[in-house]
């Protein structure tokens, strides 16, 4: 069972770093000295957690970390020491072992000067029974299209137990590109400037990210679990390349690496060897299990290109039936790789076999299928960019020989998507997939041709654009009506705000709710409101 904690114990923690709103949002550790970027934790278990910091001093120093039952320390433990090292960006962690089980706890980190960081809070999984775990659901966050909100608000909300972030955690372009010059918010400044490629720019671009007040604090105050999606590495990224990687900038290989290696040093993940399974699994006591896969660079083939496939082709007709009957369906195209699939279907049986009521599947891109309608040539204004006019002439004539708007997502994947489906069928499995990187909000019943195999929550984004930002002029509520209405499996969705989830699990049922931020481009945390969506236990379709 969840232990309730004091807010005034949550809200504490303002006086010994960042304060409830945070710095000014100028602010900028790049360059600063000691404690520079505040505190993480993450890998939770029900007997240890894993704590995060960044110092930059003398190469080597030697931190000493403590614990606490208690925000002021009183009776507080050392549990270990480790070094801040140049080799590691200055970044240090250390797994902290022989904890309590469901128990909120406070750490700091103490400099060889007597420096202490500023002071974090975490917390272990339950064991056993477990009454409720409320885990909020994070996505998608371009710093320069606006403020952090969304962390904010899921920051001072005492009801979460832990944070996933489904990836795009930042993003790779230069100034300039993604979001254009025009639609950067003024003082959300990122660096380098140019496209993150090299070691050194991948560091500092998580350093900029990372001086943020508002992810520094949801950091600070709450366990994450992060995934990686391609912006980590470079949009639409896959096992043997992106879209955004040309071969000028070198190796696909040994930019993964350099992207995987600063990833690991920046987020509160354990280290592995490049190369190593990426996927694994957390227990929440007997209420839930939840699984992680990787679905970009191990195991994903390319995605299948509609434009290139009807390019030159005299006969566009012929040329559109045989990439949907062939490439698009070809069963040997994958997301996750033989590898990974085997594990995620034995995992989900064991899982179920232990008496485990849930089956949570956190991943990257949208499961259920989503087909543009053929309205949607009328949303997109005459001034749109070239890049949004093309991607809606592109799925409206997908949409008009039933297939899918996004080649990127499953839907790219069909045959891939419908055996992971059908393992959790076999399984006897009642799944809830959470994802992310579409940017907007959406709600699935997810099925094969023998049935119902479970539910989609999709996650809207931190700050990413979405629906709203290819269809000005047209009211958000015909966009989401045409849909809806075009897409069977798609039960509700809201393509109009930012925000995130918060996703409630009991014996009984879970419910999703998304929590729809006034406004990104001035900084609050209010709300224009919330959704919730659920799905009662043993019946695998969201309630009517």
């Amino acid at each position: 069972m969840t232990m309730n904690i004091d807010r005034r114990q949550l809200m504490a923690l303002g006086t010994f770093g960042l304060g409830a709103l945070g710095m000014p949002a100028s602010a900028s550790l790049i360059g600063a000295k000691g404690f520079t970027h505040g505190v993480a934790s993450g890998e939770p278990a029900p007997e240890s957690i894993l704590l995060w910091t960044r110092y930059v001093g003398k190469d080597g120093s030697k931190l000493t970390a403590e614990i606490s039952d208690n925000a002021d320390f009183l009776g507080a433990k050392m549990v270990g020491e480790v070094q801040a090292t140049a080799e590691r960006d200055f970044t240090a962690k250390i797994t902290v072992q022989g904890l309590d089980p469901d128990q909120w706890y406070f750490f700091r980190f103490i400099a060889p000067d007597g420096s202490q960081s500023m002071v974090g809070r975490t917390r272990t999984l339950p064991q056993g029974p477990t009454q409720r775990f409320n885990i909020g659901v994070v996505g998608c966050s371009n710093m320069p299209f606006g403020y952090f909100n969304a962390y904010a608000h899921a920051a001072q909300n005492a009801d979460l137990d832990l944070i996933i972030h489904t990836g795009d955690y930042l993003y790779e372009y230069p100034v300039g590109t993604y979001p254009s010059k025009e639609e950067a918010l003024a003082g959300r400044l990122i660096e380098p400037a140019h496209e993150m490629v090299q070691l050194a720019d991948y560091r500092l671009r998580y350093a900029a990210y990372r001086s943020d007040p508002d992810l520094q604090r949801i950091h600070q105050v709450l366990p994450m679990i992060p995934s990686w999606d391609d912006h980590e590495f470079a949009n639409d990224a896959y096992k043997d390349g992106a879209q955004n990687h040309d071969p000028s900038e070198g190796d696909w290989e040994t930019r993964k690496r350099i992207a995987e290696r600063v990833y690991r040093e920046w987020m509160p993940v354990r280290d592995m060897e490049f190369g190593s399974p990426r996927w694994t699994e957390y227990q929440i006591g007997d209420l839930a299990t939840l699984f992680f896969t990787e679905s970009r660079i191990a195991g994903r083939d390319q995605p299948a290109d509609l434009a290139d496939a009807i390019k030159g082709q005299k006969d566009i007709s012929a040329a559109l039936a045989a990439f949907r009957d062939d490439i698009w369906q070809d069963p040997s195209r994958s997301m996750l790789g033989a590898v990974q699939e085997k594990w995620f279907g034995d995992a989900l049986r064991t899982s179920k076999a232990q008496g485990t009521k849930w089956q949570v599947w956190s991943q990257q891109c949208v499961m259920g299928e989503l087909k543009l309608p053929q309205g949607a040539k009328n949303w997109v204004p005459d001034d749109a960019p070239a890049i949004a006019k093309a991607r809606v002439a592109v799925g409206a004539l997908s949409a008009e020989i039933g297939l899918p708007m996004n080649f990127d997502s499953w839907d790219g994947y069909p045959q891939a998507r419908a055996r992971s489906l059908a393992a959790a069928q076999q399984a006897d499995a009642d799944l809830i997939v959470l994802s992310g990187d579409s940017h907007n909000a959406w709600a699935f019943d997810l099925e094969t041709q023998d049935g119902a195999a479970g539910i989609e929550f999709a996650g809207h984004s931190v700050s990413s654009p979405g629906f709203e930002a290819y269809t000005k002029g047209i009211d958000p509520k015909v966009v989401v009506k045409a849909v809806v209405e075009t897409n069977k499996q798609l039960q509700w969705a809201e393509t109009e705000h930012r925000g995130y989830m918060v996703v409630s699990l009991t014996p009984e049922k879970a419910v999703s709710t998304w929590h729809f931020l006034d406004a990104i481009r001035t900084k609050s945390i209010a709300l224009s409101g919330s959704k919730s969506q659920t799905v009662l236990r043993g019946t695998n379709r969201l309630q009517a």
